[in-house]
């Protein structure tokens, strides 16, 4: 059985194609920097690599690429998008309707394209893959697996709101998580780790999106983001936690309408408002040259991430690891070590040392008197996107 896993970043997409059950990658990539003049596309099989710059302005763009590539007659990997039995998709939001992997029907992307303005940077993205994949595809089954579903462990004393009761009632506006399917691999990757399933773990996934997770016992306690993906740590254009009544004093007081503050919060905030950049290396670069605001960016993103983890692990009322990882979190040995520092009150001693190295591979990164492992673990949400599809039909 052939599995192609489509997931849809805000401004990316990653894909690989599985021959299962035995997880054997047929074939992996990434496009990044959707919407710009130089996006990047990188395609990888057994015999080839293949990378090339050039405008690629919309998810449907990618999508349209990489299916001319996977059917190239030289390096192609299927004949005829017939081999394709099923397309998994990552979808970021599944509000109160979605609790577990589905698949897709005109019922599924009616409610998928219901809830476009609680991941205004994703569903439509999701959602459009999705339509791009049945036509290129019409003879696979499409799958969706939510971000959110490894979320709904979360006590409603966590996910609720102090908003009138009817809002939740009636309306479903509560916190739901997200980055759900990455959180959950890398947990169950550290609890394999650990060697005991009675553990306390913080997950960390720091990317262009970025959110961190309290996990007991490997079920999700406490989430970063909220209702949408906007709330919680700063990211590569998101403002994540912030006063509501900026909002009111953006409105009242300069005139922004509401489509302007939500496209400042949302595109034009975090780490691209705070200095002119979006990706984080460009940023680690100038800050190494002196440049103030990249650092003091750099500064207010660690600092955030310090605060959630004191508060979890009062949360948790207690602590066995913390895990790093996606893009930012598994190579940025800079934003690990500004974490890291001066949490030796909660047991948490990074080694400078083993910090520094590259891998691929789960590794600690901890020193031998820390009380807590420090672990950094290569996301795999296609592969769990992958095993929930096709256990989906094995059920």
């Amino acid at each position: 059985m052939q599995v192609l896993v489509l997931n849809s970043g805000s401004s990316s997409l990653k894909f690989q194609l599985f021959s299962m059950p035995a997880e054997t990658i047929l074939c992996s990539g990434l496009i990044e920097r959707i919407g710009m003049d130089d996006a990047k596309f990188i395609y990888k099989t057994e015999k080839d690599t293949i990378e090339h710059v050039t405008a690629i302005y919309n998810h449907k763009q990618g999508l349209e690429l990489l299916s001319h590539q996977l059917l190239d007659s030289e390096t192609g990997i299927i004949k005829s998008a017939s081999d394709i039995d099923i397309v998994g998709h990552r979808v970021v939001q599944g509000g109160a309707r979605f609790k577990e992997t589905t698949e897709i029907n005109q019922w599924a992307k009616d409610n998928i394209k219901d809830l476009f303005s609680l991941a205004p940077l994703h569903n439509p993205a999701n959602f459009e893959g999705i339509e791009v994949a049945e036509a290129i595809f019409p003879s696979a089954k499409q799958v969706a697996v939510f971000d959110t579903a490894f979320h709904q462990s979360i006590p409603e004393h966590a996910y609720r709101y102090a908003i009138p009761n009817n809002l939740l009632t009636e309306h479903k506006i509560r916190m739901y998580g997200f980055h759900g399917t990455s959180h959950k691999y890398v947990s169950e990757q550290a609890i394999h780790y650990l060697g005991k399933k009675e553990s306390k773990i913080i997950s960390i996934h720091l990317g262009n999106g970025c959110s961190i997770t309290a996990i007991k016992n490997g079920k999700a306690v406490d989430h970063s983001m909220g209702l949408t993906p906007l709330d919680g740590l700063i990211m590569g254009t998101r403002s994540g936690d912030i006063d509501p009544s900026v909002i009111f004093h953006l409105a009242s007081k300069l005139n922004y309408s509401l489509d302007e503050i939500n496209t400042l919060l949302q595109k034009k905030s975090g780490m691209l408002g705070l200095t002119g950049f979006s990706d984080l290396r460009e940023i680690e670069t100038e800050a190494a040259k002196g440049n103030r605001d990249c650092l003091l960016a750099l500064q207010m993103n660690t600092y955030r991430i310090k605060k959630y983890i004191g508060s979890y692990a009062a949360v948790l009322n207690g602590l066995d690891a913390i895990v790093f990882t996606a893009g930012i979190g598994e190579n940025s040995e800079l934003m690990r070590k500004m974490v890291c520092e001066d949490l030796d009150f909660l047991g948490i001693n990074i080694d400078a040392e083993k910090n520094k190295e590259k891998s691929k591979l789960l590794r600690a990164i901890n020193t031998i008197e820390s009380k807590v492992k420090i672990l950094v673990i290569p996301t795999n949400e296609e592969l769990e996107i992958a095993k929930q599809s096709v256990q989906l039909f094995e059920n």
